[in-house]
């Protein structure tokens, strides 16, 4: 989703209770709040398929699917960060008092042209510090294309998975996203497309 900044200092403490009445969400980045703002319907389309697909292959299984009203927390060292992914699983959930979840083992983004860059950077790079994570997906939203970290005995590898007869195996989770279930219902054409900018694409 995008977002604009706000440049008020906080403690993750007060960022918590300011967040559980707050009208809209916000995102912490180490002190600061970033507010965000509303997501197209193809973004939301997108996120939702891929929670309901796991949420569906994981019922009855020890993993949780939680969809973008779940933050999860990333602490390095003295530092604390609480991000909305679009998607997460949690198969060690913090207390149901809680208001974050703080071990994922995956997460998903969606990529906006307005939040591409601080998803491909800033989130990635500290999703990635997660001692529980397994996996970060990012979903391209004008072709069916998506990237995966995939953690390995020497660190997250990338993987590429392009064409709605792709399919990515999560088989920590025991699941399988199939990019046409992930795509279903959204429009290809350069018409429903043609409010991206090139570099978009690039």
């Amino acid at each position: 989703m995008s977002s604009a900044e706000k440049t008020d200092y906080i403690s993750p403490d007060a960022y918590l209770e300011q967040e559980l009445a707050a009208a809209t969400k916000s995102e912490y980045v180490d002190g600061w709040i970033r507010a965000m703002t509303g997501a197209s319907n193809r973004h939301n389309i997108v996120a939702t398929n891929t929670c309901a697909i796991l949420w569906h292959q994981l019922k009855g299984k020890p993993c949780q699917a939680f969809n973008a009203d779940t933050k999860v927390k990333i602490q390095r060292a003295a530092s604390t960060w609480f991000y909305y992914p679009d998607v997460s699983v949690v198969c060690e959930e913090n207390s149901q008092l809680d208001s974050f979840q703080q071990r994922p083992v995956l997460v998903v983004e969606v990529l906006s042209r307005s939040t591409r860059a601080t998803d491909l950077d800033e989130k990635l790079n500290n999703y990635l510090t997660l001692p529980s994570l397994q996996y970060c997906l990012l979903l391209e939203q004008t072709q069916p294309r998506a990237i995966l970290m995939r953690r390995s005995n020497s660190g997250f590898l990338r993987e590429t998975c392009e064409g709605l007869d792709g399919r990515i195996e999560l088989l920590e989770i025991g699941c399988c996203l199939k990019l046409s279930e992930i795509y279903d219902r959204i429009d290809f054409s350069p018409e429903s497309v043609r409010e991206e900018l090139p570099e978009y694409a690039a």
